[in-house]
């Protein structure tokens, strides 16, 4: 079977295949990334507070999952995960082992890695707004959530949409991991379609395209998204 055969999209290609786990890939990171964000806000909130035990467990958490490697991150929840969930299943009488849902763990566990580094984002982003500018709304007697509408939180997304990008790049290489849990998200069709047809140098190859053109396609929404806000800005500061 020639190459143009094996990627193409009728019965015997892997082409419609791939595309399927490039999109799941896709959807892994966007839930991951949805994921971080909350807890990144979370996260950034408690690192910037004046109690010293939530500065403490922020920093507990970047710490941790910024520190231990993503794979063994993974293998604790899908594998800690499923354990859990059947000596639980045993105390409500069922048998047997009972696993948890690959996705949902992927995603939590990319996402709670996510969640670490876009707290940094956040609470560097926070920092850069200028003081002024809050202290100057509270003088006039501006609500705590008018001023957090209008002032704090477009400059906080104008200054942290790059490091976003960044860990959005970051969470889309660590989908990849997600492979050992057995998800069909692109490299683990990669392996198995190279298994199947023993032309593993063509699928690694198209697979490594494929990621490097779902990277491009996200720097480029990246790219027009702070261009966007960033005229957003300028043209809401000329107004005031």
């Amino acid at each position: 079977m020639s190459i143009l055969e094996l990627l193409g999209f009728g019965a015997d290609g892997w082409g419609g295949v791939l595309l399927l786990a490039a999109a799941m890939t896709v959807a892994v990171t966007l839930t991951a990334l949805l994921i971080g964000a909350l807890l990144g806000a979370l996260i950034a909130s408690a690192k910037l507070s004046g109690l010293r035990i939530l500065r403490v467990a922020g920093d507990c958490y970047t710490t941790v999952f910024r520190g231990v490697p993503e794979l063994l991150v993974i293998y604790l929840f899908y594998f800690g995960g499923s354990t859990f969930v059947t000596t639980v299943g045993r105390w409500f009488g069922a048998q047997g082992f009972i696993g948890v849902p690959p996705f949902l763990i992927g995603a939590l566990a990319v996402g709670l890695i996510s969640g670490a580094y876009q707290a940094e984002v956040y609470r560097a982003a926070v920092l850069a707004v200028s003081r002024g500018e809050l202290e100057a709304a509270r003088a006039v007697g501006m609500p705590t959530l008018l001023m957090m509408r209008r002032i704090l939180i477009p400059q906080v997304l104008r200054f942290a949409l790059p490091g976003i990008g960044n860990v959005w790049q970051l969470s889309l290489k660590d989908s990849a991991l997600i492979s050992v849990t057995g998800l069909a998200e692109l490299l683990r069709t990669s392996q198995v379609a190279a298994g199947s047809t023993h032309q593993y140098f063509v699928f690694f190859i198209v697979g490594g395209t494929l990621y490097l053109l779902m990277t491009m396609i996200s720097n480029r929404v990246f790219n027009h998204a702070e261009a966007r806000v960033g005229r957003t800005f300028r043209t809401n500061f000329a107004r005031h």
